[in-house]
């Protein structure tokens, strides 16, 4: 446990964590120290002045809260009128030369230059000379869109491009008013995490390209997700709206903080992930060529399953792992053989050591951790044996057909539970649609062991049906969520002594053997 001291702030004495500065450390007993510089992923920068604070008796007796401890007996000032004289200056310097343009910025309701100037100034301006003019609409490269004039120079974003990604390529340039954030000559943004700027940039001078002016973020509802681009499992914020008479609709990722996954900061393609979330979906049943209703096309699958004399159940490890437990209570109803192989799912090279994996699905380890054969070699083996082929949204045409299968696949009946209406669920016999990842709830394990749990976002207007419902109504016995866990703490040790409400948010680092004490 973390060593606590005791200060005082305002007269009043509080008990803070040790070895944090004095914004943190307030951060977390609800006492906000304004700021525009400091990220705590980026460090102490000192520039914006914003944050400066009183101490009494103190030499200094006046520091930058971003770069000073907390101590034992330290006594803070943060409500006197020379502090709140500063915040003041400090704010009338930044709106000096800003655009009073709040109504078409695409910051407006998430602008800290908004909301200090509510909290901290609400002072009428007194210049009465022009405003410095300096670039506007500038495509600095990767999707971010960068003005110059609502810059407030806290330089967050050169920070990120030379601490973050060590790329290097923003830095600031001139002097007092003709200051400005801009691109080294003959370079752009050019890395995998260039997006993140936007959610640096604690006003509207960096946008990005793929949400500017699609929604205003007050309309816009936050839910917490999971990435399921690759094996790291991200931390994210969902953000989403249901416009009248249309349905729900992601707009945006955000990174969501977690210290023991992906830290402030998510990659872009992650982030742009949304997309596929909206696009491309498979909406309605397809028995052969025709549309059907999913009751028939499941009807219809349940009795080619049960008329199968050898029954291989695809399993996508993008799958939850309540999904999987589900699924593999039908297999053994049915008889059938498990294979958690999926073709393109990894892309050698790919990772950079920092963030982005290899692996491209979300619940790898949930296959591992469950005993459910990836490799090609059985799934090859199980697909020459079989008669009937159900995917669980395993596409096996990730990569295009492929020419060593495409005959036995041509023979046989394929069954495709699908999120997306892919050329593999076009060729299935039978196609039916299923909730995608931001759409139920559930929980995933990481590259790191790390499990973490997850809820529902999206609430489509004609939902789609969960593959746990759907594996009850092909003829599965889980389907339970009580059930589901009381299976997952017999499989698995670790689940024996937790609920899934008593899972931390930022996850359940799970013990290195763990998988060779699951119960097959």
């Amino acid at each position: 446990m973390a060593e606590m001291v005791k200060l005082f702030v305002n007269g009043q004495e509080v008990e803070v964590e040790s070895g944090k500065n004095l914004i943190d450390a307030f951060e977390v007993i609800g006492i906000e120290i304004p700021h525009f510089c400091y990220h705590p992923a980026l460090g102490s920068d000192g520039n914006c002045r914003m944050c400066l604070v009183g101490i009494e008796d103190g030499r200094p007796p006046l520091v930058p809260a971003c770069k000073t401890p907390v101590s034992e007996g330290l006594k803070v000032q943060l409500d006197t009128e020379k502090i709140k004289k500063i915040q003041h200056d400090v704010m009338e310097l930044e709106l000096i030369n800003h655009p009073i343009d709040c109504p078409v910025c695409d910051q407006a309701g998430e602008c800290k230059l908004q909301d200090y100037y509510m909290s901290y100034d609400h002072q009428a301006s007194r210049m009465r000379v022009p405003q410095v003019v300096k670039e506007k609409k500038m495509d600095l490269g990767c999707g971010v869109i960068h003005d110059q004039e609502r810059c407030v120079l806290c330089a967050r974003c050169v920070r990120f491009t030379r601490l973050i990604t060590k790329t290097g390529e923003l830095g600031i340039i001139n002097r007092s008013d003709d200051a400005r954030v801009a691109l080294f000559p003959g370079r752009s943004l050019d890395n995998r995490y260039a997006l993140n700027i936007v959610d640096l940039c604690p006003v509207g001078a960096m946008t990005s390209k793929d949400f500017r002016f699609k929604q205003r973020a007050w309309f816009l509802k936050r839910d917490k997700g999971i990435c399921h681009g690759c094996s790291m499992g991200c931390n994210i914020f969902i953000d989403h709206n249901r416009e009248k008479y249309k349905d729900d609709l992601i707009y945006r990722f955000r990174p969501r903080l977690n210290p023991e996954v992906n830290g402030y900061f998510i990659c872009d393609e992650g982030r742009l992930g949304y997309h596929r979330e909206n696009e491309g979906r498979l909406i309605s049943a397809r028995i052969g060529t025709e549309e059907s209703s999913a009751d028939q096309a499941l009807q219809t699958a349940r009795r080619r399953m049960e008329g199968a004399d050898k029954l291989l159940i695809l399993l996508s490890p993008n799958c939850s792992l309540e999904q999987m437990l589900a699924i593999q209570a039908l297999a053994a109803t049915t008889g059938a053989t498990v294979s958690g192989f999926s073709d393109g799912s990894i892309k050698n090279g790919d990772a950079d050591g920092y963030l982005i994996q290899d692996d491209k699905s979300a619940n790898r380890a949930g296959l591992a951790l469950l005993g459910v054969n990836t490799s090609p070699e059985f799934f090859e083996s199980a697909l020459q044996r079989t008669d009937t082929l159900v995917s669980f949204n395993n596409d096996l045409f990730i990569t295009g057909p492929n020419q060593a299968w495409a005959k036995k696949l041509g023979e046989i009946q394929i069954i495709a539970i699908s999120t997306h209406d892919t050329l593999f669920s076009r060729q299935a016999g039978i196609a039916i649609p299923t909730a995608s990842y931001t759409e139920y709830a559930g929980s995933v394990i990481n590259k790191d062991g790390i499990l973490q749990t997850f809820g529902q976002a999206v609430c489509k207007n004609s939902a789609p049906l969960d593959m746990i419902r759907i594996a009850g109504l092909l003829g599965g016995t889980l389907t339970d969520p009580e059930a589901l866990m009381q299976a997952m703490k017999r499989k698995i040790p670790a689940f024996a002594a937790i609920e899934t409400d008593q899972i931390p948010e930022k996850g359940l680092k799970l013990s290195h053997n763990e998988a060779a004490h699951v119960t097959a």
